[in-house]
């Protein structure tokens, strides 16, 4: 009998020894899955909030700002202008310099009719609603980029100049680089959402400065503040035509990416000032703020030159007096061949280099080749023009042999930067307009 009451309560003791080990193994257990829970929650949060500032940090990052004196090229404000940003609809401005090119070298007239693809015609809003199989004029295209920045128009022209809207955006591209342009690439000619489509404040200050000078006659389009379309009317979405004096262009854009975009020139009292804002939150708090920068800095001295412009006593002092010119002899570089279209990038700027005119002809293939290696970017893909020429030897009166080299197909703000750049180098030039025939 105690036997039995004995093991009994060695059994319970054991028993109650287990369930205590087995409760305690449960609060352990309901102890980790606690923490657990609660570090998973942190690793969230953590995780969340580092997400969000990269987002927020994203979103500022879209802002940039940029205000030059067209005059002076000098620099009155910056902002992030180098930051790489969406352009949005201001991609249009390089669509419209390309139809102005055309139309310059007569590739097309202002009656020309551009035909409408179904691919065109599908293209998302802002549009004019064009129908497959339909056409538009020259003129009626230009002016529902400015005023209505018709994205169907937009792939129009660049199915008609460029055979299809990819080869015209390499056209874009390259011809924005010749501008000197050096951190913009397009990738249609619309603005509509591409992400290697990219621009930045300074760029397109450059575009506006040089679609005005080179294209002066067509830049005027840009004060037009509405037009008329099968007897729908569409009005210019630049504000600052009707509300800030002076206003002569050029155009805004607007994406979720990109924010609200604007590049303005104004002109008051003989002096240009063209500005950039990239990343506004609304139309009206961009316009308003553009405005404040240009109240800013229309009276402010200048400050820091957009490029450095080659001084008068950094030109030559003498130049040989030419002749005649005998014949071309070849091109050192020509760019890569390309698929034949209506818009030719064989077409010439206003402006060239001269590095010189050389007695060997050695001398001259090594004096492009250097400049190329100093200025690689302007000049890596740009035709050089080796001539050779004839002058008068000052010392006998003599005729003697002269190797001229040109790099040829160069806006002027172009050719005057690079001659500096070359200047600065050690390597002499001389920035000169085409029609220079010497």
């Amino acid at each position: 009998m105690l036997l039995n009451v004995f093991k009994l309560n060695f059994l319970g003791k054991k028993l109650l020894k287990n369930y205590t080990i087995i409760l305690n193994y449960q609060k352990i257990f309901l102890f980790q899955k606690h923490y657990s829970m609660h570090l998973i929650k942190l690793i969230f949060n953590s995780i969340f909030i580092l997400f969000f500032l990269v987002i927020a940090s994203s979103a500022k990052a879209k802002y940039a700002s940029f205000i030059i004196n067209e005059n002076t090229k000098r620099i009155y404000h910056n902002t992030n202008a180098d930051t790489r940003n969406y352009p949005a609809s201001l991609t249009k401005i390089m669509t419209l310099y390309m139809i102005f090119d055309a139309l310059k070298n007569k590739k097309i007239s202002m009656n020309t009719k551009f035909k409408i693809s179904k691919r065109a015609a599908r293209q998302p809003p802002s549009k004019l609603n064009l129908a497959a199989g339909s056409s538009i004029t020259v003129k009626n295209a230009i002016l529902a980029l400015i005023t209505k920045s018709a994205n169907d128009v937009a792939t129009v022209v660049a199915e008609n100049l460029g055979k299809s809207e990819r080869n015209f955006a390499r056209l874009m591209t390259r011809k924005a680089k010749k501008l000197g342009m050096k951190r913009t690439i397009f990738k249609n000619a619309s603005g509509l959402p591409n992400r290697g489509q990219l621009s930045t404040a300074r760029d397109m200050a450059i575009l506006g400065m040089a679609i005005r000078k080179n294209h002066p006659s067509f830049f005027k389009l840009f004060k037009t503040k509405s037009f008329v379309y099968k007897g729908v009317k569409y009005t210019n979405h630049n504000n600052l035509l009707s509300s800030y004096s002076g206003t002569d262009g050029i155009k805004t854009g607007y994406t979720n990416a990109s924010g609200f975009n604007l590049v303005a020139s104004v002109e008051r009292n003989g002096q240009r000032i063209i500005g950039v804002v990239f990343g506004g939150k609304k139309a009206r708090s961009r316009d308003k703020h553009m405005i404040n920068l240009l109240n800013k800095y229309f009276k402010t001295s200048p400050s820091k030159p957009l490029v450095r412009i080659a001084k008068p006593s950094e030109m030559p002092k003498v130049r040989p007096k030419v002749i005649v010119a005998q014949k071309n002899v070849k091109s050192f570089k020509i760019p890569p061949k390309t698929k034949k279209t209506l818009y030719s990038e064989n077409i010439q700027d206003d402006w060239f280099v001269q590095i010189g005119a050389f007695k060997n002809r050695l001398n001259a293939h090594k004096a492009a080749r250097n400049a190329r290696n100093i200025v690689p970017e302007q000049l890596g893909n740009l035709p050089a023009s080796l001539s050779k020429i004839t002058r008068t030897n000052n010392s006998n009166n003599n005729l003697e042999y002269l190797w001229r080299v040109r790099f040829i197909e160069l806006a002027e703000n172009q050719a005057r930067s690079v001659c500096a750049e070359l200047w600065t180098s050690g390597l002499s030039c001389i920035p000169l307009p085409s029609d220079n025939k010497s």
